[in-house]
């Protein structure tokens, strides 16, 4: 998707690069870090601070989740034929949701999402960046982008680096496009719902805290160069940010990945799954102020034995997400984090019952769903819809440029505004009509 992409990074220079701002501006090279003003979003006062993104990695089934067709028969529904009634009257969801159900009133469901294109790397591309693929300029997801506006360059203090991924990127694209290695975001790898939830470059396997603090001063020892150039501004920023990692490895900053601390009642009603611990981790996350968590949730793309998954994938996802918004919602964190689930595109409304699928559903770009709560979305509503069978857009078509913008506008960016290109470019957040993109308006309706 072009050849501006900038150059890999270690895990070890990502972490420095994440954690201290003054001297990773001392450390990394001049060309990429920019120094960025933030504009406010024009109207709004920027109520959210944080956004967790559920990415329903593969594509999830609009019409077995948030937009049921009972009406259009089992060549349509499968098995699945008696959608649910939810807290709100007049909202049906798919029948395998009865959490969400209950707390329909803090969420609201987009049912008219198209962009018309049915590859993963490119559907990914589009929904995450707002842009089509192609070209000679690699845009940022919106990851990218908050953590730039919201990350260190903004006052950002926290050890935590802005952009955290759990637990794997998707390697689909590139999350930072041309703005590079200090908009990447941080993967922990590891299982939150293991024993103990190893962290990679943060917490690490078989080697115990003393073990690590005597590592940390043999290495001092042996660092003559910090010796002799003490006084040195690089060498001093150096050395700061190695302390800020090791606090992180070693202090405060651990003790926010150790899930243990939370009540056993309260991680069981997340699931004790990876993806359940995973919701329960990004609560944690945004409670220290982190402004992008990615949950990237695998095993949705099902092309074949599509129900037996859904009959699995669903009451997982359903435990963890309801669970995570009514968690948010107590702890008064709601207001200020957007919750945002959604995938790539949705699946084919007709199921593929032929060989080789066998009751599979394949890609579908013209039309899917999307949830978004908190963060200054009004809850118990539904922006558009699909039409009978749940194959084209009838009414009201949201582009992903849409989300897009209406959450950088709740989080007080505007969307219009520059972003700071390695060669110059004049390159604005969201895209404009002027770029060929078609773009239906922000969710004015929900916010």
């Amino acid at each position: 998707m072009g050849n501006d992409q900038p150059a890999t990074l270690t895990r070890r220079d990502a972490l420095k690069a994440g954690i201290a701002s003054a001297a990773a501006a001392a450390v990394w090279p001049s060309g990429l870090a920019y120094a960025v003003e933030p504009r406010a979003a024009a109207g709004l006062p920027g109520k959210a601070r944080s956004v967790i993104q559920i990415w329903v990695w593969g594509g999830p089934c609009h019409i077995d989740t948030f937009d049921p067709k009972p009406g259009a028969g089992a060549e349509y529904t499968g098995p699945l034929t008696a959608p649910i009634e939810t807290s709100v009257s007049g909202i049906r969801i798919g029948e395998l949701l009865p959490e969400l159900g209950k707390i329909a009133d803090k969420y609201s469901l987009i049912r008219s999402l198209t962009h018309e294109n049915n590859g993963h790397e490119t559907a990914s591309y589009i929904t995450q960046t707002g842009r089509m693929p192609g070209g000679r300029i690699v845009y940022p997801g919106i990851g990218a982008v908050v953590s730039l506006f919201k990350g260190y360059e903004a006052g950002y203090k926290g050890l935590i680096p802005p952009y955290m991924v759990l637990t794997q990127l998707q390697g689909r694209f590139s999350e930072s496009g041309f703005l590079g290695t200090r908009a990447k975001p941080f993967a922990t790898g590891g299982d939150p719902n293991q024993p103990r939830f190893v962290v990679e470059g943060v917490v690490a396997q078989g080697i115990t805290d003393p073990q690590q603090a005597e590592r940390r001063e043999l290495r001092r020892k042996l660092d003559t160069l910090a010796v002799t150039l003490k006084d040195d501004p690089r060498i001093v920023a150096l050395g700061e940010c190695e302390a800020a990692a090791y606090d992180l490895i070693l202090g405060e900053g651990r003790k926010i990945f150790d899930l243990s601390q939370e009540k056993d009642d309260l991680r069981a009603r997340y699931g004790r799954s990876t993806f359940g611990q995973s919701c329960l981790m990004a609560r944690r996350l945004v409670e220290q102020g982190v402004p992008f968590v990615t949950i990237n949730y695998q095993g949705w793309d099902t092309h074949k034995s599509h129900f037996e998954t859904m009959r699995r994938k669903l009451p997982e996802m359903d435990r963890g997400v309801a669970t995570l918004i009514q968690d948010l919602s107590d702890r008064g964190l709601l207001d200020s984090t957007i919750v945002w689930w959604c995938g790539e595109f949705g699946r084919t409304p007709r199921v593929q019952w032929e060989a080789p699928w066998n009751g599979g559903r394949g890609h579908w770009g013209s039309v899917f769903s999307a949830l978004v709560a908190g963060g200054g979305f009004r809850g118990g509503q539904v922006v558009g819809a699909s039409d009978a069978t749940g194959s084209e857009v009838a009414n009201r078509p949201v582009h992903p440029a849409d989300v897009l913008r209406s959450m950088y506008m709740l989080m007080g960016i505007d969307p219009d505004g520059p972003l700071p290109h390695p060669q110059g470019l004049d390159v604005r957040v969201a895209p404009a009509t002027s770029e060929g993109i078609k773009t239906y308006g922000h969710l004015a309706e929900i916010m």
